[in-house]
């Protein structure tokens, strides 16, 4: 059969660029409702610039402060909260205008009560957050015998630096902030490898061991103390579908791992399975379904043979 190619009009010049960037543009956003909510979409730039300082805060020594004096320490983060505070209600009223255009869901002024409202919380929950990380770090100490201190896996390890932006983006999930959770992961997944869902839930002395292509689905639970190595995907195995075909939300999809478990290097986990309390998964296992506490699982035992000139091959 002759094939036909179809021609296509190109623009004859940049103003016929402009206007069909454009036309395109108003047909991604077809669906957002007009509304009072007239706010442009996030920043990602100062997201990013946002979760920098937030950092500071949490390890003011580390990435914050030159000056180790009790005072300066106080005065420089009461300060720095304070130049934060609006940045970040900022954000997350352009979260909330741009959920709610889609949505149809409320108007500018909800918008503004529930920014105020939800940065006040967020900024509230900061001691429990460093409590969380603080945890996480002693547990990276205490799982690598190659980290000379815990000032080391502050500054080096991109578990800490991906767990950092996962828990201040699991916070803003947990208070329903639309858009912002999500860039906070991929933010650090951009810069380490390690991707974690903001919806995910991990609890304390977590450890990432290297962790470059570690993915951590939405819905995954993790218990306390909780090792992983390189390469684990903690993941979905099938989604329901809906009536037109489109992807279910919402599902609990995502493995349950209990506290005291390892998964070495490049194992994959999928599907509502639970991983049993104590249990160690080994490296290159392919796991889709539950496994009890105290389970030892690994892959089939390589054999070794040895073959004169090609014979049995």
């Amino acid at each position: 059969m002759k094939k036909t190619n179809k021609k296509q009009t190109l623009p004859k010049n940049l103003t016929d660029v402009v206007n069909e960037l454009c036309k395109q543009q108003k047909s991604i956003l077809a669906k957002e409702a007009s509304c009072s909510c007239s706010h442009p979409l996030p920043s990602s730039d100062t997201v990013e610039h946002i979760v920098t300082d937030l950092r500071s805060i949490l390890f003011p020594f580390h990435f914050g402060l030159n000056d180790f004096g009790p005072d300066r320490h106080v005065t420089e983060m009461q300060s720095k909260l304070e130049r934060l505070q609006p940045l970040l209600k900022e954000q997350i009223l352009r979260g909330l205008c741009y959920d709610c255009r889609v949505n149809q869901k409320g108007d500018h002024k909800t918008c503004e009560t529930q920014s105020d409202k939800i940065t006040k919380q967020f900024l509230y929950f900061l001691p429990k957050i460093k409590e969380l990380l603080s945890s996480d770090v002693s547990a990276a100490y205490n799982g690598d015998p190659a980290a000379a201190s815990l000032d080391e896996a502050v500054f080096c390890y991109p578990g800490i630096h991906a767990m950092t932006n996962y828990r201040l983006a699991h916070e803003l999930f947990i208070l329903s902030v639309p858009l912002i959770p999500r860039m906070i992961t991929e933010q650090a997944h951009s810069k380490t490898g390690i991707d974690i869902h903001p919806g995910a839930t991990i609890g304390n002395n977590f450890f990432i061991d290297h962790g470059t292509g570690v993915v951590i689905g939405e819905t995954c639970v993790i218990g306390n103390n909780v090792r992983l190595y390189q390469g684990v995907t903690l993941g979905a195995k099938s989604f329901p579908l809906d009536s037109e075909g489109n992807p279910v939300k919402g599902v609990a999809r995502h493995p349950i791992v209990e506290d005291d478990v390892i998964i070495y290097s490049e194992a994959t986990i999928l599907g509502r399975v639970t991983i049993g309390k104590g249990s160690t998964i080994g490296g290159n296992v392919w796991l889709t379904h539950s496994t009890p506490p105290g389970s030892h699982v690994t892959q089939a035992t390589a054999q070794e043979g040895k073959f004169d000139q090609g014979g049995g091959i």
